[in-house]
């Protein structure tokens, strides 16, 4: 079984937000809670299948640096390393 972490950032593989990128809230056994900080925020996040994402196991440094003082992840943060991420891609 693949093991997600918190900050993990993935794409939606199925579904009508096909190709959409977010970052992991929390995984369960069958299910990931994802957000992006615009559509799905933290407080309300994206319920998917594991199987249903493609699932990227760098963690932003954005994000990362949130985590090691054990913060709870906000919007900003999340819209943010998307953004960077995507930024990366593009160079």
């Amino acid at each position: 079984m693949r093991d997600f972490k918190t900050g993990m950032l993935a794409v939606s593989k199925a579904g009508h937000d096909k190709g959409r990128l977010y970052v992991v809230i929390k995984a369960d056994q069958e299910y990931v809670y994802l957000a992006d900080g615009k559509n799905r925020s933290v407080c309300q996040p994206k319920k998917k299948k594991q199987k249903h994402i493609q699932i990227n196991y760098h963690i932003p440094m954005v994000l990362a640096k949130a985590l090691e003082t054990e913060q709870e992840l906000k919007d900003e943060q999340i819209k943010k390393a998307i953004k960077d991420y995507k930024n990366q891609q593009e160079v």
